[in-house]
Parts: C-alpha cells; structure tokens; sequence
C-alpha cells in the first residue's frame, strides 16, 4: 500500500474529537470527586468510599486513554513528516505504531465504560436501600 499525506491526515480530526471526550469525561469525574469530597468530609460513609476507589482507577484509566491519543496524534504528524521528506519505509513503521496506540486509546476508553457503568450501579444500590 502506498502511504500518501492524506491518509494520517484523516486521523488528526479523529484523534482530536477522542480527546476532546476524553477531557470531557475527565472534568465530569473531577466535578464529581469534588462533589463526593464534601459529601465524604461531612458524612465518612462506606458507600462514598467505594465511589472513590472506583472513580481514583477512573482518573487513571483516563489519564492513559489521554496520553495514548496524545502519542499517536504526534505519530501521525511525523508520519506525515516522513512522508514529506520521502521516508517511506519509516513513515508506513510509524503510522503503523500511531493506529496501535489509537486503538490503546480505545480499549482503554472501553474499560473506562465499563467502570462508569459499574460505579452508577453502585449508586443505584444505594438509591434502593
């Protein structure tokens, strides 16, 4: 296959609206571990504690979903170096490493899912008691 500019060209607007809900669900666990702070400060409640726990391996599943997404973003712009000044060789090796890391990104975006939906079942739980 011969790799053109277009081709990692079409994974920089991908790439880019995956972080962008990346960060999303970062600020919305951010607001919420702000919010369960105040409520665990006044209350210390059991349930609060599993809520954190899950919502600290959260921030962390994130945190790598981001830079995943950030590492092959900058692959694909140096993908499209490589194939500027005539790398070809280099370039396929690189674009190749750029779509593993975006596909890092989104299983760790899955699992992350995953948990969230595992955490609102926590709060459902507690809603029915």
């Amino acid at each position: 296959m011969q790799l053109t500019l277009g081709i990692p060209a079409l994974l920089f607007p991908a790439i880019s609206l995956t972080m962008l809900a990346y960060n999303a669900r970062y600020l919305a666990i951010a607001a919420l571990i702000r919010q369960l702070h105040k409520q665990f400060e006044e209350t210390s409640a059991q349930p609060l504690k599993q809520q954190i726990n899950q919502l600290r391996t959260r921030l962390g599943i994130i945190k790598n979903m981001q830079a995943s997404a950030i590492v092959s973003f900058l692959l694909a712009a140096v993908t499209m170096f490589l194939i500027y000044v005539e790398m070809n060789v280099w370039a396929n090796a690189i674009f190749g490493i750029s779509l593993v890391f975006l596909m890092i990104s989104l299983i760790l975006s899955l699992l992350e899912v995953q948990l969230s939906t595992k955490a609102l079942g926590i709060q459902l739980e507690n809603m029915e008691k």
